[in-house]
């Protein structure tokens, strides 16, 4: 990746005036500031998912300050969506330009109405990060609709297959309209148990990773397979992880045939290279690479869902570039650290008609811009390379804890910053992460009982070490 070779520039640190450490300095988080705010928040919405409230004038850097004054080393950064940290001065520069200003409040709907310079920014800004092989990009707002309308490409990308240079007969655009087939064809995407793919309705059917995000949805006959499952350290259970790949593989193999039967073809495979929200659960480059072959084999699309993983936190900008697959993915989605949504793909993907997909703002010139700015600090700062440096001390410094604290902690797993360990139970994990808030360190939850970092891209070493000094006083005192 072209962003991985970069000029060392001078250190964004001496300009931002970040914290040295965290400080906290009420008894509870959320503070008596937080629990106020969120009363006057709840008379008018849901906040129940609410841990406090930041005050974002003060927060700089790796550091994230509540309305109470607590300052807390965030290595969870707004659920892996804060690639520069807070306040970091080109970004605020951004916006000084009239140029920019203009295109900021004039918010096009850039399916019908785009500015003349839209067509340069794809071009010299996303798709100068574009996976290799796919030539074209499709943008969106986030992450779920990213997914939404990535199936939606699959499934006009199959029907075509089977098309071919016929049109729409009137059976089709008649059936459509009452959502029956032939217009309304019976096709499916295959999913993995505990991936997450987002909460709009077609994403939320590939969504399997907490029950609360499903329950009272109605939702699709679709097929699910199991998602490996490895025991840790990799390096000493290689020949039962390989057994653990091939049994997963058999059963998309197998789903896909019973869904054939069953009417209802598998059109795409969504699946996340680490998943997310459902544990940081890892596979090996061999099942990804043998996943592309059976999707070839049946003719699926293979969709790779980067909007947590894309943008640099692995180590690489895409986490598939690990896999050395064949061939590039067909799809690969992104949001998050990008500011904006979509999907990258090729021609066969781009629907011949207008108006197949579509919305009224089709992504944002506005986050663009922020996102130009973004990608010449990664390439000047060489912020690829501190992640495998910074990750590489805080893995490192996980696995000592695990040692130290066996009763507490096992199975530390990731790439580049993109981490995470597993504790005992949920109760634990949950304890845990509760006590480090109070000795400054934002950290969340995946899965059943993981421990997730996500840290900014300029999280350096210093700062692995005050996390793991942190953490230790913690584990000590349970």
């Amino acid at each position: 990746m072209h962003l991985i070779s970069g000029i060392n520039s001078a250190k964004f640190f001496s300009a931002t005036a970040e914290p040295k450490e965290p400080v906290v300095c009420t008894k509870t988080i959320p503070g008596p500031k937080s629990i106020e705010l969120n009363k006057q928040l709840g008379k008018i919405q849901s906040t129940g998912s609410i841990q406090y409230f930041a005050d974002y004038d003060k927060s700089k850097g790796n550091y994230i300050q509540d309305v109470d004054g607590n300052i807390l080393l965030d290595v969870f950064t707004q659920i892996s969506s804060v690639p520069l940290g807070y306040n970091h001065p080109r970004l605020l520069n951004v916006f000084k330009d009239d140029k920019n200003i203009k295109t900021l409040v004039n918010r096009p709907a850039l399916g019908v109405f785009p500015g003349k310079e839209w067509p340069d920014k794809l071009q010299s800004i996303l798709m100068q990060v574009a996976p290799k092989g796919l030539n074209k990009i499709t943008t969106m707002m986030c992450g779920s609709c990213s997914n939404e309308n990535a199936f939606k490409s699959i499934f006009i990308w199959y029907q075509n297959k089977l098309r071919g240079s016929s049109k729409f007969t009137q059976d089709e655009m008649c059936s459509c309209m009452v959502n029956m087939p032939p217009g309304s064809p019976e096709l499916s995407i295959l999913s993995f148990h505990g991936a997450f793919h987002g909460r709009t309705l077609g994403s939320l059917a590939t969504t399997h990773s907490k029950y609360i995000h499903k329950l009272d949805i109605p939702s699709f006959d679709w097929p699910i397979a199991s998602f490996p499952k490895y025991k840790y350290p990799l390096e000493e259970n290689v020949a039962e992880n390989k057994k653990e790949d091939e049994k997963c593989l058999s059963e998309v193999a197998d789903l896909m045939e019973v869904y054939k039967k069953k009417g209802k073809p598998v059109a795409g495979v969504i699946v996340e290279p680490i998943q997310s929200e459902g544990g940081d659960n890892e596979a090996s480059p061999e099942f990804f690479q043998n996943l592309q072959k059976i999707c070839k084999k049946n003719g699926s699309a293979l969709l790779i869902d980067e909007v947590q993983t894309g943008g640099g936190s692995t180590g690489k900008f895409w986490c598939h570039e690990y896999f050395n697959l064949e061939s590039p993915p067909d799809v690969v989605t992104f949001s998050k650290k990008l500011q904006l949504g979509g999907y990258f793909h090729n021609d066969d993907f781009l629907p011949n008609e207008p108006y197949r997909i579509f919305n009224t703002w089709m992504g944002d010139p506005g986050k663009v811009i922020i996102l130009e700015e973004i990608l010449k600090v990664i390439k000047e700062e060489n912020l690829i390379a501190n992640v495998q440096n910074s990750g590489k001390v805080l893995k490192d410094g996980l696995l000592k804890l695990e040692k130290e604290f066996p009763n507490l902690l096992n199975s530390t797993r990731g790439r580049g910053t993109f981490l995470a360990v597993n504790t005992v139970d949920g109760k634990v994990r949950d304890t845990i992460i509760t006590n480090m808030k109070l000795n400054g360190i934002q950290t969340g939850g995946c899965g059943e009982n993981a421990i997730r970092f996500r840290p900014t891209l300029v999280f350096k070493e210093n700062h692995a070490n005050i996390v793991l000094d942190r953490m230790r006083k913690v584990l000590k005192n349970l």
